[in-house]
């Protein structure tokens, strides 16, 4: 499969994907644009929900509790409160690992 991309740096950007979308389900770019908007809009619901979406072989979406704590400023060395937050997370699946790892 030869990848197009915009910019030199190997990077997909969202274009690229919009692109590689229609040209490998035959839908026209438009339609592969808001497939893929859809797409983003649903995992970031679900995420924001604190809901897990498990697309098999592929990966998981989910999110993960961080504690409150302490921190250092970098520059003053002064001592930071760090607040609690929520934090989105991705877990590759087998067949993806699999497939980066050169094994399929």
């Amino acid at each position: 499969m030869s990848l197009t991309y915009e910019n030199e740096d190997l990077t997909m950007n969202k274009t690229d994907l919009v692109t590689e979308i229609s040209k490998h389900s035959g839908l026209t770019k438009t339609d592969a644009e808001k497939s893929l908007n859809a797409f983003i809009k649903s995992i970031e619901n679900a995420l924001a929900a604190k809901e897990e979406i498990r697309l098999v072989g592929f990966g998981t979406f989910s999110t993960s509790n961080r504690k409150a704590g302490e921190g250092r400023n970098p520059r003053t060395g002064e001592v930071i409160k760090i607040a609690a937050s929520t934090l989105p997370k991705f877990k590759a699946g087998k067949n993806l690992k699999d497939l980066v790892n050169g094994k399929k």
